[in-house]
């Protein structure tokens, strides 16, 4: 029993880490890397029953160094996917974020690089722009007294910070792109930087949009969110 529980909470937490890494380098598709995850929090289900069948029925044999790994390594296969499905419960199954909604700003370099991406680089319309109302009201039009080339260059910098790969820094269109790849999967967010000024203020819009995938887990609302915050500490 002791063996058997090792190797299925090892299969479990394995099931869950590698599809990550095997698919953002191109070993295996979204698909089979979603449904690993789905049977990895399987494993760790069955690891945790059988340990809770060891200190039930077979007390006097338990190492319980190997079961207190065995039940880590379960418990992290199970809440680590369980805890994204949550994630994903709580917020809208949108992946494309701007602070104008009505004239979100709008992809110039990054078009080409998105060529081949499931999602199109046009914005996503009323529907995602309604749920992004409901979800993220605070995401609006970010105003400055800096003039734009101090705002331009505070963003631009703030990027960098962020450790985002600059794609485009136009300072006569006051557009600004780059793309930020998450860790674990390697996922490709698209983001577009405006800086426009009605000669008093000036304006500053920002969109964040995912590559791949229905529901961004909130990703494109908190990096948003991150770029702000990173300009705002700049003034």
């Amino acid at each position: 029993m002791k063996t058997l529980v090792s190797l299925v909470s090892l299969l479990a937490i394995l099931l869950v880490a590698l599809p990550g890494p095997l698919y953002k380098f191109g070993i295996l598709e979204l698909g089979p890397a979603f449904t690993a995850l789905r049977f990895g929090v399987y494993a760790g289900i069955a690891a945790l029953a059988l340990i809770l069948i060891q200190l039930i029925f077979l007390r006097k044999n338990i190492s319980w160094a190997a079961v207190g790994v065995s039940a880590i390594l379960a418990i992290v296969a199970v809440g680590l996917p369980m805890s994204m499905m949550g994630k994903a419960k709580s917020v809208p199954p949108i992946h494309d974020i701007s602070t104008d909604l009505v004239n979100p700003p709008k992809f110039v370099a990054i078009v080409a690089l998105r060529a081949d991406a499931p999602n199109p680089v046009e914005y996503a319309g009323e529907e995602t722009a309604k749920q992004q109302r409901e979800a993220y009201p605070e995401l609006i039009t970010q105003k400055y007294p800096q003039d734009t080339e101090q705002l331009f260059d505070a963003a631009e910098a703030s990027i960098n910070d962020l450790g985002w790969e600059l794609v485009n820094a136009d300072k006569s269109l006051g557009l600004i792109e780059a793309t930020d790849t998450t860790g674990w999967f390697g996922f490709k967010d698209d983001v577009v930087v405006r800086i426009r000024t009605t000669g008093e203020e000036s304006y500053l819009d920002i969109r964040s949009k995912s590559r791949v995938g229905m529901s961004d887990l909130g990703k494109n609302a908190e990096r948003i969110h991150a770029l702000i915050d990173a300009i705002n500490s700049k003034f």
